[in-house]
């Protein structure tokens, strides 16, 4: 347990959710809190963080899919941390209902509450979506992507059915963010990379299709750098379709409000995010997204001990409330690992009786990678592309990649894709792990 100043009773901090805040909140607070002063649980239905901009290159086998999580008990050796979906909050109870992984369901009392919450994909009601979509929001999206996607190059070398052969090689990626954006290019890179041990495939079959609804991609980047980025997608073969809206994906049967029609057999879903709605259930005050409303210290509004921050808290941004008094902080990487780290202070600070400092941080700035040594940035009010691009962005994530284990093992892979190209072998035997032995036993 985290512990801190000799107490009779030391303060029950929780925490709801072990994502980028969860996870940097604990830290700090295990390094900030004295012997005991308090306890640090970590409510979160898995044992790890998943660091979500290095997804892509997992899913391209650029970086081994373990090395873009953290073990929370690894790294909160001084937290009790419960694997297990929060179900309820009651603040005026001051406790949260989880159901453990075992299935039992327990009831956590505490003094100091922290909503850590992450997002979760946003869907809409398109015909097919649910049945032949994919997201890519967990390592285990990611892994399943890079297995399906490489077995549909396997399947389309075997068959002779055109028809057939023309959907395998068909993939499309809904939402132009910077996860769709990534996903397209790094998957498509590593396909392109593939194909040279595919005798049978040509890289002009592939069929790579981006579907963007809004007129423009990447808005976190400048509307010229966006455009430079779209060309360079439509160089390398892809059709990026902006202002355009999904219809139907039934059967995987993809029809497209512009009268497009054609059959994929790959589709992932990057089309934005909401709330969790496990703030639904809780009586804390929520925006009209669904949000916790927040101070600009990040203390929940009107509720003592309950702090919030990260994708599903409405957290004022400081710095842009002089032009849009309303501005609250964009759900990225950058403002949750931010927050997280000032949330930990103020925490401790208030136990202490010090005042908690406003988050103010000026967004820096945004990076993305496409594909090996090809890249956009949009740093300072500087642009950059290609190989300077690709370098600031592994640079940026690696420097916010938690702890120096996976800091390491992040640059050796990326060290070994260098001399040894990637790895482009499907496991899809994982989906599936006992077929074999169950054909055996009835054999």
């Amino acid at each position: 347990m985290c512990m801190a100043a000799v107490k009779s009773h030391p303060t029950r901090i929780v925490i709801v959710g072990g994502g980028y805040v969860g996870m940097y909140t604990a830290l700090g607070l295990q390094k900030k809190l004295r012997s005991g002063e308090a306890s640090v649980t970590v409510i979160d239905p898995q044992p790890h963080m998943t660091y979500q901009p290095f997804l892509p290159e997992a899913a391209a086998g650029s970086i081994e899919p373990r090395h873009v999580v953290a073990p929370l008990r690894k790294v909160l050796k001084r937290c009790h941390v419960v694997t297990g979906r929060v179900t309820k909050i009651e603040h005026a109870r001051k406790i949260v209902t989880a159901e453990l992984s075992d299935g039992h369901v327990e009831e956590i009392e505490y003094d100091v509450l922290v909503s850590a919450l992450g997002a979760i994909s946003r869907t809409l009601p398109i015909p097919g979506l649910a049945e032949v979509g994919i997201g890519m929001k967990t390592i285990g999206e990611a892994i399943y992507v890079r297995n399906h996607v490489l077995s549909r190059l396997d399947q389309a070398a075997s068959t002779n059915n055109a028809d057939l052969r023309k959907k395998l090689l068909s993939f499309v990626v809904i939402g132009g963010g910077f996860a769709g954006i990534e996903t397209l290019a790094e998957l498509e890179d590593m396909t392109r990379y593939a194909l040279r041990y595919y005798e049978g495939i040509k890289p002009e079959e592939m069929n790579w299709v981006l579907v963007e609804a809004a007129g423009r991609i990447m808005p976190e980047v400048s509307a010229k750098l966006g455009a430079w980025t779209v060309e360079a997608l439509e160089k390398r073969g892809m059709k990026i379709y902006l202002d355009t809206r999904v219809k139907s994906l039934e059967g995987g049967h993809v029809i497209l409000d512009d009268g497009t029609e054609f059959d994929s057999d790959t589709i992932i879903w990057t089309a934005g995010m909401k709330a969790n709605p496990v703030l639904r259930n809780t009586d804390l005050p929520l925006d009209e997204r669904g949000r916790v409303r927040c101070t600009a210290a990040m203390q929940v509004q009107g509720l003592e001990g309950v702090w919030a921050a990260g994708d599903c808290s409405a957290v004022p941004d400081l710095s842009r409330t002089e032009e849009d008094p309303t501005a609250t902080c964009v759900p990225n990487a950058q403002h949750a690992i931010r927050q997280s780290k000032l949330l930990a202070k103020n925490i401790v600070a208030q136990m202490r009786g010090q005042q908690p400092k406003d988050y103010f941080h000026k967004y820096l700035g945004s990076v993305a990678g496409l594909g090996l040594y090809k890249g956009v940035a949009d740093v300072f009010g500087l642009r950059f592309k290609g190989l300077p691009a690709w370098f600031m962005h592994r640079t940026y994530h690696v420097m916010f990649m938690p702890t120096v284990n996976r800091k390491l093992r992040v640059l050796m892979d990326w060290t070994q894709a260098l001399f040894y190209g990637r790895e482009v072998v499907a496991l899809g035997q994982i989906n599936d792990p006992k077929s074999d032995f169950d054909r055996a036993v009835q054999s």
